[in-house]
């Protein structure tokens, strides 16, 4: 499959090559932002909130609902007064006990690693709190064990379903003072998304499109995308969770200063070098920058030295500035034209950016 740049601006090709409607489904983010903030003042959540403040919040879920977790750690940032842990995996840390909030998270609510976790938190006695779809295991786990329960309407992916997956965990992590975040601050991040869309609708062209943009200068190249800050480091694993799924493209992602200490010296690889020459051009290296307006002052510095040093090798680099007061909006922004980009990336590929072929696979052939 080769890479068309011109698909991008021909809506007949973008509407017959997204059958499932990725691209529609990530203009719902604002929507998607609204629902679930109802949906979870709605809900139930007495016993979580009732019981006050946990030794420790511990999100169980794994790819698009795992991230959640992510989220509200990076929201929460270094002044959260408790440790933040997101578990990816079948079985809870042993030190996790009855003092601790455990959230099952699972668009589908049947993530068997979700699953496991959930009923162990069960076991040990932990307070649980469980997101996943209506009648679904998980939440039958929820039923079985008295815990409260907030339903995902969302359809689709799972990594279509970011928002509704993690504002029902900011508004629980707000009502226990774990983080400061209004109703107000909710409806600016829908904003925000809302504004996004419209820059990157379909109909947009190229040129003034920073979707398309994006996906313009990730084609063809091997992406390394960095986060200049805790939290704009969790938009850099977003948008590499997102190439993978979407665009079934590799991506490689870090965060300073730990990238400084391990991935900069790719600069000085063979994927850095550029042979102008070759019959074939192939694959090089191409820095993605994504920036906090708060970071550490080193960090600051860091990221403005690898960006330089980059250049200095003829690697390119990309850099975004995340926009905002509330860290939540400012994560907002970069999540955002990154889940468009990875879209409009397939697309331009002739991709339909929805199926997870190998996925599907992989668990068809772990349940024989």
């Amino acid at each position: 499959m080769s890479w068309e740049s011109d698909r991008l601006d021909d809506q007949g090709w973008l509407t017959e090559g997204d059958p499932s409607g990725m691209l529609r489904a990530v203009a719902a983010s604002a929507a998607q932002v609204r629902i679930s903030h109802r949906g979870v003042r709605e809900a139930d959540l007495t016993r979580v909130i009732g019981e006050g403040r946990p030794r420790a919040i511990v999100v169980a879920g794994m790819g698009g609902s795992g991230i959640a977790g992510d989220i509200l750690d990076a929201v929460c940032g270094n002044g959260a007064p408790l440790p933040i842990v997101t578990v990816r995996s079948y079985q809870l840390p042993g030190w996790v006990g009855a003092t601790d909030l455990v959230v099952a998270v699972s668009c589908s609510g049947k993530t068997e690693e979700t699953l496991a976790v959930a009923t162990e938190a069960v076991r040990r006695g932990c307070r649980l709190l469980v997101l996943a779809a209506a009648n679904s295991p998980l939440h039958a786990v929820a039923r079985q064990s008295g815990a409260p329960f907030v339903p995902v309407t969302t359809g689709g992916q799972p990594r279509a379903a970011v928002w509704a997956l993690s504002v029902p965990l900011l508004v629980v992590a707000a009502e226990l003072g774990v983080l400061q975040m209004d109703d107000g601050v909710i409806e600016e991040v829908a904003k925000r998304l809302e504004e996004i869309a419209h820059r990157c609708r379909p109909v947009s062209e190229s040129f003034i499109n920073p979707g398309k943009t994006l996906a313009m200068e990730l084609a063809e190249t091997v992406p390394m995308i960095w986060g200049s800050s805790r939290l704009s480091a969790v938009a850099a694993y977003r948008w590499a969770s997102q190439l993978n799924e979407n665009g079934k493209y590799p991506a490689v992602w870090g965060q300073i200063p730990e990238a400084n200490h391990n991935q900069v010296v790719a600069f000085d690889g063979p994927l850095a070098q550029r042979d102008i020459f070759a019959d074939d051009a192939g694959r090089s290296l191409r820095l993605f920058m994504l920036r906090d307006t708060e970071e550490h002052p080193q960090e600051a510095r860091r990221r403005e030295v690898s960006v330089r040093m980059a250049e200095d090798r003829g690697v390119p680099a990309t850099q975004l500035v995340a926009e905002g007061a509330h860290p939540l909006e400012r994560l907002a922004t970069l999540i955002g034209l990154g889940d468009y980009a990875s879209t409009y990336l397939a697309l331009g590929y002739g991709i339909d950016p929805t199926p997870v072929s190998a996925i599907t696979e992989l668990k068809a052939r772990i349940s024989q």
